[in-house]
């Protein structure tokens, strides 16, 4: 097999990637751009004195919460990104290693800061009890997969580290997934209601976690062939 660096037309960049194995990375920022842009709005929304509406009043009451989200979850999405690239945990395993470092801080701040608005923020139009219990089970989940994945690579376990920072990452980017669920929301105002929501918001991490799941049945089965 031809190294990626001396395949002829796979010209690399970055941490010795070649350019189609960026489509990665790219796609996971890009499913997180949305949610990434919409937290720095509200960001500038606390820092710049916006009007208080029923549907902020619970951010200006209490910001450090979610503020702590946004810019966990934000640095979480994109540098969790660059983790799903082969070819730089080979080749850039000191990054890899030092971006890990920063990445389970920050997916737990982001779990953790999401259990605290769940709990104590009250809840918005058509948040139901459901959705609370799903987003309870959601945060609770992260920060176990998270804290799994981190007591296996003190073990040197590599694959149960990559399985449970697997599963850590999709739910971290469900808000990503989210926007992309809400679609019918927004373009069918009838539809919308408790119900509808819980189930586009259930959705987004569902789906998340269904496709880590299939790529980590996928590896094991490649490792056994």
């Amino acid at each position: 097999m031809l190294n990626m660096e001396s395949a002829p037309g796979n010209r690399t960049v970055g941490c010795g990637l070649a350019k189609t194995d960026w489509l990665i990375p790219a796609g996971l920022i890009a499913l997180s751009f949305i949610p990434i842009v919409a937290g720095v709005f509200r960001m500038v929304q606390l820092g710049g004195g916006a009007e208080i509406t029923p549907d902020n009043a619970r951010f200006f009451a209490a910001p450090l919460p979610v503020v702590l989200h946004i810019l966990s979850s934000a640095l979480y999405s994109v540098l969790g990104a660059f983790q799903f690239t082969p070819d730089c945990r080979r080749r850039k395993s000191n990054w890899h290693r030092a971006a890990g470092r920063t990445l389970v801080p920050c997916g737990l701040v982001a779990a953790l800061s999401g259990l605290w608005m769940t709990l104590f923020y009250p809840p918005v139009n058509f948040d139901g009890p459901v959705l609370y219990v799903i987003r309870l089970l959601v945060g609770s989940a992260m920060t176990l997969f998270l804290c799994l994945g981190f007591a296996a690579i003190r073990r040197r376990d590599i694959p149960r580290h990559r399985t449970w920072m697997m599963r850590g990452y999709a739910l971290g980017l469900g808000a990503g997934t989210q926007v992309i669920t809400h679609l019918p929301w927004f373009l069918f105002p009838s539809i919308q209601g408790e119900l509808t929501r819980t189930i586009f918001m259930g959705a987004g991490w569902a789906i998340n976690l269904t496709v880590a799941e299939w790529l980590i049945s996928r590896e094991r089965r490649r490792q056994m062939s």
